[in-house]
């Protein structure tokens, strides 16, 4: 089953029996940090590991463009924006399963990229972290 995820203000698909938003959950209320440790807060209860991924597929129209800018130099706005929403989902499905574990923060997230594929057309973002409950 398919729900939609609101993250930083934007909706993603992803496959939950439930979203948030029908678990009464709000998604600014989860604490995202790469420490190991909260400020001025203790951890209450571990919840355990939770991991978020997206693998998303580039198209052959953002290949020519990249190899474009691969000659001429400058960024690559539409792999940007391929990384971007990578990433994004992949923090949606974190956070949405630190949610159903009871947690109000993830502590100790890691973020991984990998180029998956035949020719590496893929992109796999995956993020993982602790589910806790703080004082």
């Amino acid at each position: 089953m398919s729900d939609q995820v609101s993250l930083a203000g934007k909706e993603f698909e992803t496959e939950a029996s439930e979203s948030l938003s029908q678990r009464g959950y709000k998604e600014d209320a989860m604490i995202l940090a790469t420490t190991h440790q909260i400020d001025g807060r203790s951890v209450r209860d571990y919840r355990g590991i939770v991991v978020g991924e997206a693998i998303l597929g580039a198209n052959i129209f953002k290949d020519i463009f990249a190899s474009i800018r691969d000659i001429v130099g400058g960024r690559s706005g539409a792999y940007e924006q391929e990384l971007e929403k990578a990433r994004e989902i992949a923090f949606a499905e974190l956070t949405q399963k630190a949610a159903e574990l009871g947690a109000d923060a993830v502590i100790g997230i890691d973020l991984d990229y990998e180029v998956l594929g035949q020719n590496g057309g893929m992109l796999m973002v995956s993020i993982s972290g602790t589910a806790v409950v703080l004082d």
